[in-house]
């Protein structure tokens, strides 16, 4: 699995509207063969920060997702809305596919 985490800092003035202007390309992104997850969060410390938390199935259909028309049009699109470059996050997780379980707050089945 290919696992992605990018901070975008937006501009002021922006920010307001980075889910309208990110919604054809989440939806475009989410049904590539290859993804397993593309979900957004808003910082609750700085509202000018989105979080974006995303996953691939292997190399291959990361590939396909930067060599995709919605993701170079998606990138001429955000770049003016943004403050600052994004930092990102890029690794591959072996033999991975979903998210494990958290032990430390393992909820004991009902019964």
């Amino acid at each position: 699995m290919i696992f992605i985490v990018v901070r975008f800092q937006l501009r002021p003035e922006r920010a307001g509207g980075w889910m309208n202007a990110v919604a054809s390309f989440t939806e475009a992104v989410r049904e590539e063969p290859g993804n397993l997850w593309f979900d957004w969060s808003r910082s609750v410390e700085d509202s000018n920060e989105f979080v974006l938390v995303e996953a691939f199935r292997d190399g291959d259909a990361g590939v396909a997702h930067v060599r995709a028309p919605h993701f170079q049009k998606a990138l001429n699109e955000m770049r003016p809305l943004l403050a600052s470059t994004p930092r990102i996050i890029n690794v591959e997780i072996p033999e991975r596919s979903d998210w494990s379980t958290m032990g430390e707050l393992e909820v004991p089945a009902a019964g």
